[in-house]
């Protein structure tokens, strides 16, 4: 029988590697998992190769939002489990998730449950989709539970979405900027420096500036910090991959002026709208928190999540340790606790969670209305200050020859 390697962080955030006897990959992760083990690497004793635990699933959230809205609609209507697979799985487009379904189809065939089934395939079917879908079959609600998971994904891609608007758009505006500048100063500063060089005029301090920066671009010394740079960013995403880089660049993020207290906002409307949608559902509250900490997507939050399951865990009430992380504004402490008391904890989590999106909508839309014409003057002031740098000695050499 195969040994297998492995490396991955506990329930508490530490890290943790050994090796397991199993007949395939797949037992492996499942008993890591019922270890609560998340594992990043995973790979056979003399044939080791990484084997990330997310993302490369071939499946996105919005395909998963139908087929789960789908699926919901045909157990309501009272068609047969393995009926509703069939059909869904041979409408599906997209092979990867066709090929996934059928496998679903298979084992629940064989006499697996559903979420047994789903299980299997962890990369397409988290922990919170097949620990929902198990509190739906035991409490004979499948229908309800699948249609609340559908509203929960696409609320979720909304999310993704106001990040990706966030973050991307200024980012591509900016590494899009930088390359023309590069190339202007890597390829059309060069034709007037000859020019230059050729007239034989003084040339003001703003075009010589402008001629060094282009030959510093040019040498080997402009080769070598953009391979630094490119480096750099290749370390920061693999430091990002370990849990301690991940926290201090996590932590860095919730600080940053603008991107900051978004980040914060979209951590809590994730973390409310996961922990209501399973309470809601009849997941245990500290099973809960523990799928929540895991897909919490920051792992500041993840963190304080973790420290709130553990005093939950020691008796105490759920408000109290959420407010000594620091993490959560008070706003959302306080109504978790009038949710305690009123025994609505599910209902209080979902309006919090529609709170913050609207916040997140508006945030996001103040962050790029701030952003864009900061961008703009940046753009044109760089820009503009390299051609007309490169156009003073012409105006100089006109003038000269105007007075002549």
């Amino acid at each position: 029988m195969p040994v297998f390697t492995y490396r991955g962080t506990n329930k508490t955030g530490a890290t943790v590697q050994g090796e397991r006897t199993a007949g395939t990959k797949a037992e492996v992760k499942a008993t890591l998992a019922r270890e609560q083990i998340n594992v990043s690497k995973l790979s056979e004793k003399g044939k080791e190769f990484s084997i990330p635990s997310f993302g490369g699933s071939g499946v996105d959230s919005k395909e998963l939002a139908i087929f789960t809205r789908q699926f919901s609609v045909m157990i309501d209507a009272g068609l047969p489990l393995v009926q509703c697979l069939e059909i869904l799985a041979g409408q599906q487009e997209n092979k990867t998730f066709q090929k996934v379904l059928n496998g679903v189809r298979g084992s629940v065939e064989g006499g697996a449950t559903l979420s047994a089934s789903m299980k299997q395939f962890e990369k397409i079917f988290d922990p919170l989709y097949y620990n929902m879908v198990e509190a739906g079959e035991t409490g004979g609600i499948l229908d309800t539970i699948l249609q609340r998971l559908s509203s929960y994904i696409e609320k979720n891609v909304k999310l993704k979405r106001a990040v990706q608007s966030a973050m991307i758009y200024p980012i591509a505006v900016m590494s899009i900027a930088g390359g023309v500048i590069i190339l202007l100063l890597w390829k059309v500063v060069p034709i007037f420096t000859q020019l230059f060089n050729g007239l034989g005029v003084d040339l003001p301090l703003p075009t010589r500036i402008v001629i060094g920066m282009s030959e510093f671009v040019g040498s080997i010394y402009g080769f070598i910090i953009a391979a630094f740079f490119v480096g750099g960013i290749f370390a920061l995403k693999s430091w990002y991959g370990t849990p301690q880089g991940r926290f201090a660049i996590d932590t860095v993020i919730l600080k940053v002026p603008l991107v900051g207290p978004l980040m914060r906002k979209i951590a809590v409307a994730r973390f409310t709208r996961t922990l209501g949608t399973l309470i809601s559902s009849g997941v245990p509250i500290l099973e809960g928190l523990d799928i929540t900490a895991r897909t919490s997507g920051n792992a500041v939050v993840e963190r304080a999540i973790i420290a709130t399951r553990k005093a939950v865990e020691a008796g105490r009430s759920l408000v109290d340790p959420l407010k000594d992380t620091g993490v959560f504004p008070g706003m959302v402490t306080q109504m978790i606790g009038v949710g305690e008391q009123t025994g609505a904890m599910d209902a209080m989590l979902q309006k919090i969670a529609d709170f913050y999106e609207d916040e997140v909508d508006a945030a996001v839309k103040d962050l790029l209305t701030a952003m864009e014409p900061i961008m703009i003057v940046v753009l044109g002031v760089v820009v503009g200050g390299i051609v007309i740098s490169m156009y003073l000695p012409l105006f100089s050499l006109i003038g000269k020859l105007a007075g002549h």
